[in-house]
């Protein structure tokens, strides 16, 4: 049976990453006749011989005027074996915000780097986001190979830095690929003119891979969106006495019977029922949306978070995470912020910068402030306790959202805990490697 896998690609301008994608959504068979004549059209009138890929995926005017990506494109494409939603991320520095974005649901990142110029620093910064995420899988393509005559020596020298770079920030499952976008050289079908590499093209590689983790194996969590008390439930014996707490599942499961903790209040009750649109369940798992009913009368709004007795989140006022800013705007000690963590917004303060990711060591080296794309560790003073917990253990209760308190802007992402420290480990290559 077909399975999901979400992707995104990333890399620096100009590597083509827009005209990969649209390669691989061409080989592969899934553009449709009427955008294939529509992408054709403009290239003719660009006075291209042929048919610029890139504008598959480049849809804002300004992208098409510029040649570049701007915002994420997603695109839903297929395979007799498995589905795929694609976000294709913008490569300038100006937008790693957009980046960081389409790899935070990611289970693949597909990082492009260019066989002429090699590992540049926006590309370790994507690494580093994709570490910082936890992104599962990462695939290098060192596109652009017919560009160096197909050299199997600059290729495997690229892959080493890919490793050694990847090793520094903790990625222990990165795969890489030399590929020819433009001329779709491994891309979809192994190519002849690379005798020298013999692993699988991208698409091979993409239907191959597991996806990430099944998130009703962790434990239940479900942060309250909506509090329901039925209009013209006085009226109506049918809800007279209802009262439900809606959501969605974040991970685990719910059976009714469960015992449960309503936190950060710490009141503890039973699920009677589990409602949906559908009709009532006896069971009900993420990424489910549910409606749940419980035994006891619990004072619950918006924001609380619904867990599983066993192994509940302890709720606390002092985080310490690690952030990508992104803002134009300095992050100092002392700023106040919003904290938006699932449903739940409180007030906050920048206590202390820890310090900043050095892309070229990939240490957390001291800073006194964080500017525009800067990834690194603060510690935040917040107004009322959330029921957090850290990004490695829970990706959607350990994940979180600076806002800025006057314009509702979004300052940064943020990951409690310190994922890019708990994931390293010294010397050793990534599990996986190909070259």
């Amino acid at each position: 049976m077909s399975t999901l896998l979400r992707l995104a690609t990333a890399g620096s301008v100009d590597d083509g990453k827009s005209t990969l994608v649209g390669r691989l959504l061409y080989d592969s068979k899934s553009v449709l006749t009427d955008q294939l004549d529509a992408v054709e059209r403009v290239s003719r009138d660009r006075g291209l011989d042929s048919a610029d890929l890139a504008l598959l995926t480049d849809g804002l005017r300004a992208e098409r005027e510029q040649g570049i990506t701007i915002d994420v494109a997603y695109r839903y494409f297929a395979t007799a074996r498995r589905s795929f939603i694609l976000a294709d991320c913008p490569g300038h520095v100006q937008y790693t915000r957009n980046t960081v974005t389409g790899a935070s649901t990611a289970d693949v990142v597909v990082l492009l780097i260019d066989a002429r110029k090699g590992l540049l620093e926006q590309t370790r910064r994507h690494l580093a986001v994709a570490s910082m995420l936890r992104v599962p899988h990462v695939i290098v393509a060192v596109n652009k190979i017919d560009l160096v005559d197909f050299d199997g020596d600059i290729y495997a020298t690229l892959a080493e830095q890919v490793a050694v770079a990847a090793t520094d920030l903790g990625l222990l499952d990165v795969r890489t690929i030399p590929v020819s976008a433009l001329t779709g050289d491994n891309v979809v079908d192994r190519s002849e003119r690379t005798p020298w590499y013999d692993g699988p093209a991208l698409l091979e590689l993409l239907e191959e891979i597991p996806a990430q983790r099944d998130p009703a194996t962790d434990p239940f969590r479900l942060p309250v969106q909506l509090v329901l008390r039925p209009q013209g439930a006085a009226r109506d014996e049918r809800y007279r006495d209802y009262r439900g707490y809606a959501g969605q599942i974040a991970s685990g499961v719910v059976t009714v019977g469960d015992a449960i903790v309503v936190l950060p209040s710490g009141r503890t009750s039973t699920v009677v029922g589990i409602d949906t649109a559908d009709g009532e369940l006896a069971e009900a798992f993420a990424p489910q949306s549910v409606t749940l009913r419980l035994a006891d009368d619990v004072d619950i709004a918006r924001g609380d978070l619904i867990a599983a007795v066993v192994d509940a989140p302890v709720p606390t006022q002092d985080l310490q995470a690690t952030i990508a800013w992104l803002s134009d705007r300095e992050l100092r000690p002392g700023t106040r912020v919003l904290v938006k963590h699932t449903t739940r917004t409180v007030q906050a303060v920048v206590k202390d910068i820890v310090g900043r990711l050095d892309l070229d060591s990939a240490e957390i080296v001291p800073a006194d402030s964080l500017g525009l794309n800067d990834i690194g560790q603060v510690r935040l003073k917040l107004a009322s306790p959330v029921a957090a917990e850290d990004y490695v253990v829970s990706q959607r209760t350990g994940a979180f959202l600076l806002i800025d308190a006057h314009d509702g802007g979004t300052l940064a992402a943020g990951m409690v805990g310190e994922p890019l420290a708990e994931a390293r480990c010294p010397g050793r290559r990534p599990a996986q490697y190909v070259i």
